[in-house]
């Protein structure tokens, strides 16, 4: 629980940063979730559990002071209901994404200077992360951690990235 707490206060010190210089077009933020907990029925394209329900709506009171521009999710069902807490919240709008036929630095390209949180799955969330910091440093997800949260921060041209564990209880 210690732990727990001492990364959160660093999440919230890393939003605190990231608030008071995003007033600088030249640094950009994204914010890297996987959808919540699934149904596990065998169907192609599930919803969300309760427990995943419960997940996503956490995710509105972790990402409270964090000024997004955006909300990105795939198609799926699950990324959406994951997404749809937090753009509510926001007022903002979902906009989709391919995760498979995405080019990356026309995207970073087009959020240049913004906050943005991108909704994905175990493997492309991971991918997508290691696309925008030039590295394999993260592998895909393992089918039973919903609550990793990446921080991908671009400043000049140059991206550092952060992975914290948050717990959903």
């Amino acid at each position: 629980m210690k732990l727990i707490r001492f990364l959160l206060i660093v999440f919230i010190f890393s939003i605190g940063i990231n608030s008071l210089i995003a007033q600088d077009k030249s640094i950009t933020t994204f914010y890297f979730i996987r959808h919540a907990e699934k149904v596990r029925d065998g169907n192609h394209d599930p919803l969300l559990t309760e427990k995943g329900i419960q997940r996503a709506e956490n995710w509105v009171r972790i990402f409270e002071y964090v000024p997004f521009n955006s909300v990105y999710s795939t198609r799926t069902k699950r990324t959406l209901a994951t997404a749809q807490p937090t753009v509510l919240e926001k007022n903002l709008k979902t906009l989709i994404y391919d995760s498979k036929n995405i080019d990356i630095n026309q995207f970073v390209k087009n959020n240049k200077g913004k906050t943005i949180l991108i909704v994905g799955h175990s493997n492309t969330t991971p991918r997508l992360v290691n696309a925008l910091i030039g590295s394999e440093k993260y592998n895909d997800i393992p089918d039973d951690e919903f609550g990793n949260l990446y921080i991908v921060t671009i400043i000049d041209g140059i991206a550092t990235s952060v992975v914290l564990k948050i717990d959903n209880d």
